[in-house]
């Protein structure tokens, strides 16, 4: 049985991760339980006692009968759903927890209606939209968005997307005497740069705004100019792995050369 947290003389750190994030093990387990689509599934009473449990936590506030398991599982529902910098309830689909779901249908979409064009623009089209909502409900910074912007921001991206996924699908599956293994990337060049005007202009805003900085405290120390143009093409590249992975497992050859994540 869990131990309670009245009774433990140092309470638990819910700022950090529960697990060792220095090992495979703890990383895995933490973005496991934050991504665990099942989380979709808890109604709105379950995620508002959640978010009460943290949010009193955090303030030296709890029951007297919560356990170290209950604090810890109320966290991890808490961050599946809940904004880190706004403390707001995210839009469903743009939250963590939505990733392997949504990712696993509209990637049985293209990979099953990808000989029509029609076909190609209308999975292009959803792919990127979904990937809009993604990028702009986890945006950085409590600085609201007008609505003018967003729908620019909207428009560039998906449109600018679109024309690049199928632009290079259209160029490069015509070059003649094209290495097998270049064809066979040719869906991700058009994603990889898809996602570099995606993530970009969904998040433009915290270019003018800047990104927040906390110290090791938590405590908001200001907003900086100077992150959103490290922070940003991080995500752009972390995004690209996963496309990646995808690829090589439709390789008839074997790859010479693998790319290995620094993180999880």
């Amino acid at each position: 049985m869990s131990e309670l947290v009245a009774s433990l003389a140092v309470k638990p750190d819910i700022s950090k991760p529960r697990w060792d994030q220095s090992t495979f093990e703890g990383r895995a387990k933490h973005f496991f339980t934050t991504t665990n689509p099942l989380n979709l599934l808890l109604s709105d009473e379950v995620l508002e006692k959640s978010r009460k449990i943290v949010v009193d936590y955090r303030k030296g506030i709890y029951a007297k009968d919560l356990t170290v398991d209950q604090l810890w599982r109320a966290k991890q529902i808490y961050d599946s759903a809940y904004h880190p910098d706004t403390g707001e309830k995210m839009f469903i689909l743009g939250r963590m927890s939505a990733q392997v779901p949504c990712n696993m249908t509209i990637t049985g979409g293209m990979l099953t209606f990808y000989k029509k064009t029609a076909h190609v623009v209308f999975f292009q089209w959803i792919n990127q939209t979904f990937n809009a909502v993604v990028n702009y409900t986890n945006r950085s910074g409590p600085n609201p968005i007008t609505k003018e912007r967003l729908f620019a921001s909207y428009v560039c991206a998906t449109g600018g997307a679109m024309a690049t996924a199928l632009g290079a699908n259209f160029y490069l599956a015509r070059l003649k005497n094209v290495p097998r293994i270049i064809a066979a990337l040719v869906p991700f060049l058009a994603v990889a740069a898809s996602n570099a005007i995606n993530i970009p202009m969904m998040r433009s805003n915290e270019f003018v705004v800047g990104i927040p900085v906390e110290d090791e405290k938590g405590t908001v120390l200001g907003s900086s100019l100077n992150v959103p143009y490290y922070a940003i093409p991080q995500v752009t590249v972390s995004r690209l792995e996963p496309e990646m992975q995808d690829r090589i497992k439709t390789l008839k050859i074997p790859p010479t050369v693998v790319y290995y994540n620094k993180g999880l």
